[in-house]
């Protein structure tokens, strides 16, 4: 995942979700894991969503903040 500026709320996100792909990259290796890696998965899928909207909200602000 490339680095990505932003908020100190967007660096927590990205850092949590990097700890989530180094954990799926190591259960891999462990037979039977599938549901805990499905599961984690659905995590970092819910990570995404809430940095979506830090990025929305981001973009809204800048844009407000031209306006003015």
């Amino acid at each position: 995942m490339p680095y990505e500026p932003g908020s100190p709320e967007c660096r927590v996100l990205i850092d949590c979700k990097g700890q989530i792909e180094t954990m799926l990259l190591s259960l891999e290796k462990i037979d039977n894991s599938r549901h805990i890696r499905d599961q984690l998965v659905a995590v970092y899928n819910q990570l995404e969503g809430l940095h979506e909207l830090q990025r929305r909200q981001g973009q809204d602000s800048v844009v407000g903040a031209s306006a003015l």
